[in-house]
């Protein structure tokens, strides 16, 4: 018998952060003039100091000092002009000018066709007990974090693009990039207590989805809009669970965004099980103002539903769309090709 998560939270209840994540990520664009960083996640922010405001839009240069070796400045723009990847131990300064040593991992992200999109960098501080000893275990670490992101990023990446005029329509591929990268934030999070409790192939979707659905519903929601949540707890493969918690954050995103126009409350439900033939079954309602009939959904025209269709397809799973009498429900299976329910917590 599996247990079930069933939480009720209003919009008064604050979610303050996506993961907690202990490993500092940037992303930049080099197809921008100067390289400059369109992600950051909160441990970068924490590590330097600077607020995000301050670091989107520049190059990570602003992070050097007086003591910085050029050495390892031309390691990294060497880095940048080949599209390869390198690891250096690099001399950096906080926001209040005091310096500290930090493991960059810096690797490109391709797209299908090969092409440099971004690049991302993983980075951690060393203390002195870490710069004086070997290093192959915090870089067999960061690289091993390094490599799952560069997958799943990929894999949007791949989904979004070709966009035809890039210029037009950068700032909402940055935005929707961003969005992606936080709810894989969410999952790196849980892929941190599975390691901790010796299980480095399984998620406990449950949990992750719980996590995830109270962050976007912090970001999305607004006064008047319920969300309510029935989750079993349920053990997928990591890279099931990366693309199920995509679908969920694509969905309920649309949900927040667009269910509730001229209404002034509602409720939101997320409903997962496991599907007695093995595999799991995800149901997202509202009781909003509804999704046309005449209206193709998901529109494969924009960048939301070319995700949600690319992530079913990758999942061998199956999405239909129904109409109730109030609003709209979505109902994902997939397949038992997945799942690992004999491992679900008792």
């Amino acid at each position: 018998m599996h247990d079930t998560i069933e939480t009720h939270f209003t919009e008064d209840e604050l979610f303050h952060s996506f993961a907690g994540a202990q490993v500092a990520m940037i992303i930049t664009n080099p197809n921008l003039d100067d390289n400059p960083i369109v992600y950051v996640n909160q441990a970068f922010t924490a590590m330097t100091g600077y607020k995000r405001s301050a670091i989107i839009g520049r190059n990570c240069r602003f992070l050097q000092g007086e003591n910085t070796r050029k050495s390892d400045v031309d390691q990294l723009r060497q880095c940048i002009e080949t599209n390869t990847s390198v690891s250096v131990d690099i001399l950096n300064y906080r926001s209040n000018g005091e310096p500290f040593t930090n493991r960059l991992v810096v690797a490109p992200i391709q797209d299908a066709q090969g092409r440099v999109q971004f690049f991302m960098g993983i980075q951690k501080e060393l203390s002195p007990q870490d710069v004086s000893s070997s290093a192959n275990e915090t870089d067999e670490r960061l690289v091993e974090i390094q490599n799952r992101v560069r997958s799943d990023l990929s894999m949007i990446i791949n989904m979004i693009r070709q966009q035809s005029t890039q210029d037009s329509s950068v700032p909402e591929d940055f935005a929707a990039l961003s969005r992606r990268v936080e709810t894989l934030q969410v999952l790196y999070g849980e892929m941190k207590l599975a390691d901790a409790n010796s299980n480095r192939d399984g998620i406990q979707l449950g949990n992750f989805l719980s996590r995830l659905i109270v962050a976007i519903a912090h970001v999305q929601g607004r006064p008047g809009v319920r969300m309510n949540m029935q989750l079993e707890s349920l053990v997928l493969p990591i890279e099931t669970a990366a693309r199920v918690g995509l679908v969920v954050s694509e969905l309920l995103t649309n949900a927040f965004q667009h269910a509730f126009e001229r209404l002034d409350q509602g409720m939101i439900e997320v409903r997962m099980s496991s599907l007695s033939g093995g595999g799991v079954r995800l149901t997202i309602s509202d009781d909003g103002v509804g999704i046309p009939t005449d209206m193709a959904w998901p529109d494969p025209a924009n960048v939301g539903g070319r995700i949600v269709n690319g992530l079913i397809e990758g999942l061998e799973g199956t999405l239909h769309l129904g109409r109730g009498a109030a609003g709209s429900f979505v109902t994902i299976d997939v397949p038992a090709g997945g799942d690992m329910s004999d491992q679900c917590l008792s």
